[in-house]
């Protein structure tokens, strides 16, 4: 029987960071399959025949993981009318209008966000019935908690607006005015504006291939409302590009995983479902943040969440809670200390996505409870303006990546797509600059170092994810996931981070993006 031949390589002549303490610099770097081979930093290999390959200076990476990304509607986003950056309601409708008309469809847009234009004012159904006439329209805002609807569209719906959880912003006369928010705004997507699977399976391909151009290797999905991991299966059968997905699930289907007694993990190494997702509260950019002076939407009481994380640790469920306001996040940091003695003995990692507005009494809190912080340094810089005029009273524990670092939390980022771009190397650079134009840091006494930022985004993902033995660093065993750049981010002067640029990307000891030779 003839014997199975490894593909082999050797990457040399070049820097790579392994973001392991006990090896941080090799000077080569040894792969067989899919797996780091053995000899990590020298050519003591038992590789046969070895492709060698030049490295010309460049660095080797961990391939990049984005905790926090809603990819199927991140790749959906890229086929649809673009209003982030409208200063102006007059600008976010003159993109509307010159964006053309789906035969027989939907007129779908993301990004706007009225607390950024100028004269404030809030949109409304005639506002878009001007340009859109009798064609629905549905535009979801920045943060996706809020959709602006023209009056075909809101004719869908015949009425029934009203959920639990959600707002209908309305006139002084009692009607709609097209604005819908957090739970109403959502069902009225699930019901209203569904998305067939095959136009889900071709955005998605061509998102992978973008996010894989920009480094990206694995991803934590949150778009298990919309049967994301079914689309990301799919995806697979089809032949499609990977990436390595680490998939939620709505909190929702808990009774479901009960009564069958599935436990989290359940998948493969490109697709594994493992975590609950939950919602504490709205968004800064829709106002329904839930802060400590009672204002925002809560969405669900840390009496709630408590039960959901007791029920789901039963069954080796970790829970990822939604928490933006102050309100919100101490809630969650209530209810994970109560309950503490049912997932810690599990090593369950539970997280709380955003923590953009923190109490400072709470901020030490996350590492004294076990809870890991998955947050977006691209957020900082984005909110800055809507913070400062927002929660001016509430700064100090607004976006403080320095001190839940200094803390001892763990801290794991990503970019909350199609919130901000997926784009780790943005979203390094706004964590260790705090902007992302030519305006100066802003609150830089919270900015993180190359290195933390690098750990956030490589290391810590797979950490939360229970793979912090096959990803995350680049050692022997490890799956061979990298990033090839043109140079070395932690040796390059912090003003030249915006110039640092993906050369290659590698899933599996595989060439994923832009082979060599380059």
């Amino acid at each position: 029987m003839r014997p199975h031949k490894v593909w082999a390589v050797i990457l040399e002549n070049g820097t790579v960071r392994t973001l392991d303490p006990s090896l941080p610099v090799a000077r080569a770097l040894a792969i067989a399959g899919d797996r780091i081979a053995g000899g990590v930093g020298t050519h003591e290999t038992a590789l046969a025949s070895p492709e060698v390959i030049d490295l010309g200076g460049r660095t080797v990476l961990p391939g990049f993981s984005d905790a926090h990304v809603h990819f199927p509607t991140w790749a959906m986003a890229q086929r649809q009318i673009d209003l982030d950056g409208c200063s102006t309601l007059e600008e976010a409708l003159s993109r509307v209008a010159g964006g053309g008309r789906p035969a027989g469809g939907v007129i779908r847009a993301y990004g706007w966000r009225s607390g950024d234009w100028s004269p404030a004012v809030e949109p409304t159904r005639q506002d878009l019935d001007a340009v859109t006439g009798t064609t629905p329209a549905a535009l979801i805002s920045k943060d996706y908690h809020s959709l602006w609807l023209n009056s075909a569209a809101l004719a869908l719906a015949n009425g029934d607006l009203e959920v639990a959880g959600g707002v209908v912003e309305r006139a002084d006369n009692g009607e709609p005015t097209g604005v819908l928010r957090e739970e109403a705004a959502w069902r009225f997507k699930e019901r209203h504006l569904s998305i067939p699977d095959d136009e889900y399976g071709d955005a998605m391909r061509e998102g992978v291939r973008l996010a894989l151009s920009r480094g990206v290797t694995s991803v934590h999905d949150k778009d298990g409302w919309l049967g994301a991991a079914r689309l990301w299966q799919r995806l697979r059968e089809r032949g499609g590009p990977c990436l390595r997905v680490w998939q939620s699930l709505p909190h929702e289907h808990l009774p479901a995983l009960e009564a069958i007694g599935v436990r989290s993990g359940i998948g493969d190494n490109f697709l594994r479902i493992g975590y609950l997702k939950v919602f504490m509260d709205g968004t800064l950019g829709s106002q329904t943040a839930l802060l400590l002076d009672g204002t925002g939407v809560e969405i669900t009481t840390a009496d709630e969440l408590a039960d959901i994380v007791s029920r789901g640790s039963r069954l080796g469920w970790p829970v990822a809670v939604h928490a933006i306001g102050d309100r919100a996040n101490r809630n969650a940091l209530d209810a994970f200390e109560r309950t503490a003695d049912e997932w810690w003995p599990h090593g369950l990692r539970p997280r709380i996505e955003h923590a953009q507005c923190l109490a400072p009494e709470d901020v030490s809190r996350f590492a004294s409870i076990g809870v890991a912080a998955s947050v977006q340094f691209s957020h900082a810089p984005s909110d800055r303006d809507l913070a400062e005029r927002l929660w001016t009273d509430r700064l100090d524990g607004a976006y403080a990546w320095r001190s839940l670092l200094d803390s001892g939390a763990v801290v794991a980022n990503g970019s909350d797509a199609p919130i901000e771009e997926l784009d780790p190397l943005a979203g390094i650079r706004a964590g260790v600059l705090r902007t992302l134009d030519v305006r100066p840091a802003w609150r830089p006494e919270q900015a993180t170092t190359v290195e933390e930022a690098l750990h956030a985004t490589c290391v810590a993902p797979a950490w939360l994810a229970g793979d912090e033995r096959r990803r995350g660093r680049l050692l022997p065993g490890f799956l061979a996931d990298l990033v090839v750049l043109d140079r070395d981010p932690l040796t390059c002067p912090p003003e030249e981070l915006s110039e640092v640029s993906v050369v290659a990307t590698m899933v599996g000891g595989r060439w994923a993006h832009n082979p060599p030779p380059w």
